[in-house]
């Protein structure tokens, strides 16, 4: 076995040093060549190249790969950090907008109490609504316009369009609107154009009846309902709303006034007829006390 070993030895030992001497060789020749500069030479190199280096496109796909999932990788990256850029901004924008939203309703609730035309001797004081009674017994608005505001009692409420109520209870710094829809609520009318005088009732529903009417037969569904002045509760011709009729046959009054936004409310300044004291007054004047002298009384 040692024999056989040695053997082989003696024959590996020659090959690998002439291997190796061939590939110095090749080695060297291709740097000669590489290195000489000649037009053959280079047409050589040209066509070597043409044939080694397309063969080589199999060795590049992993490394093409590779790169091109880190660019993918990298560009997922950027994208996700955009997208919750978008999303933050998206939210900010919904902010803004029902913002925006708000004050365009406020704004347009605004106008609308400037376009409403009044008696010129009516002056008048706009006030926030901030709370409603929430009760299905007693309907009525909690304004933010109170005594130090010169609020007094009784006086006409109104929207942008038509009557809400009338004041009942005035505090330092906010006051109770009773609506035109409260049981409580009673409002003398006039139905347009007939001339109709009515009585306008609330029942805590969204319309309110058509009371002591004189003549139905005049009346018709659509006619202009205002304030008839009657009684000095409210002012004269403000408008109330339309004459409408319930599948029961009877007259009710649609609101002109919004009663489901209600967010501004124009308090109206009016001085009602004085409350009379002295009822004997109106027959007559008073006749002055004379002081009478004995001899006429006994005469008397």
């Amino acid at each position: 076995m040692a024999k056989d070993r040695s053997q082989r030895d003696d024959y590996t030992t020659p090959l690998r040093r002439l291997l190796l001497g061939i590939v110095i060789l090749c080695l060297l020749g291709i740097f000669l060549v590489w290195r000489i500069d000649s037009p053959r030479v280079e047409r050589f190199r040209a066509q070597v190249v043409d044939a080694v280096v397309p063969s080589m496109e199999w060795a590049m796909v992993p490394v093409t790969a590779a790169v091109n999932l880190v660019r993918d990788f990298q560009s997922y990256q950027r994208l996700s950090e955009q997208n919750r850029e978008l999303r933050s901004e998206l939210r900010l924008m919904r902010a803004w907008k029902e913002a925006a939203l708000q004050l365009e309703q406020e704004n347009a609730r605004l106008l609308d109490l400037n376009n409403v035309r009044l008696d010129p001797r009516l002056t008048y004081i706009t006030g926030v609504v901030m709370a409603d009674s929430g009760s299905p017994f007693r309907q009525s608005v909690l304004l933010n316009v109170g005594q130090r505001d010169g609020i007094v009692d009784g006086w006409a409420t109104m929207d942008g369009i038509g009557l809400v109520g009338r004041i009942s209870g005035v505090g330092p710094d906010t006051a109770r609107v009773i609506l035109v829809t409260d049981a409580t609520s009673a409002i003398p009318a006039t139905i347009q154009p007939s001339g109709q005088t009515a009585l306008i009732k609330g029942d805590n529903t969204s319309a309110p009846v058509v009371e002591f009417l004189e003549n139905r037969e005049l009346v018709r569904p659509g006619d202009r309902v205002i304030t008839s002045g009657d009684g000095g509760v409210f002012p004269a011709g403000l408008l109330v709303g339309q004459i409408a009729s319930d599948p029961g046959g009877r007259l009710r009054v649609r609101l002109s006034a919004d009663f489901e936004r209600l967010e501004f409310l124009r308090v109206l300044r009016f001085n009602s007829a004085p409350t009379i004291q002295d009822p004997g007054g109106i027959v007559g004047p008073t006749r002055p006390e004379v002081a009478l002298s004995p001899e006429e009384l006994s005469d008397g």
